[in-house]
């Protein structure tokens, strides 16, 4: 009845524990692919499109054909800022990509060496015991890694306890949509 008992409290620390780990990778996840659609932006690229704009209504308002020459000089001058802007929002989406892929490579090594190393700690080690109604056709599956059953429960396995885990914390992160 000792070895049950030890069982039943570092089951009940680990699974909402792991769990929430999982949902934290997945938020944290969502969070960079997000800042990395969205970009930022910077007040320079707001300067130079509002110069762009006062340049072509500026050139706009020259439409006698005395005034042709100054309104192309504008138009000119515009087009070379559409320029600089293109310039400048190619680079710092360029170190935008670098940087988000630098942070992703680090949250997909942190998670793929914890939940490897998840996988060693409690590989013969149940992580969540539940009655054998609950997953009556799917108990050896949920089992696989952790042992059987534990009078009339099934103990669950760590790998498909991430995999749940997982899938669950997808669908949560889809609820919440910050």
């Amino acid at each position: 009845m000792g070895g049950e008992s030890l069982v039943h409290s570092r089951v009940h620390f680990v699974a909402p524990l792991s769990f929430f780990i999982v949902v934290l990778f997945q938020l944290l996840s969502k969070w960079l692919d997000r800042l990395k659609k969205n970009g930022s932006r910077n007040t320079g690229e707001a300067e130079l499109r509002s110069e762009i704009k006062r340049l072509l209504k500026e050139a706009g308002t020259f439409s006698e054909p005395s005034t042709f020459a100054q309104a192309a000089k504008l138009r000119r001058l515009a087009a070379a800022k559409e320029k600089e802007l293109a310039k400048c929002l190619e680079l710092q989406k360029r170190e935008i990509n670098l940087s988000y892929e630098l942070y992703g490579k680090v949250l997909f090594v942190s998670k793929a060496v914890i939940y490897i190393s998840w996988v060693f700690w409690f590989w013969r080690s149940p992580i969540a015991i539940v009655p054998k109604q609950l997953v009556q056709p799917f108990g050896r599956l949920i089992s696989w890694g952790a042992g059987g059953e534990l009078s009339g429960h099934v103990m669950v396995g760590i790998i498909p306890w991430l995999i749940l885990s997982t899938r669950v914390s997808k669908y949560v992160c889809r609820a919440i949509e910050f």
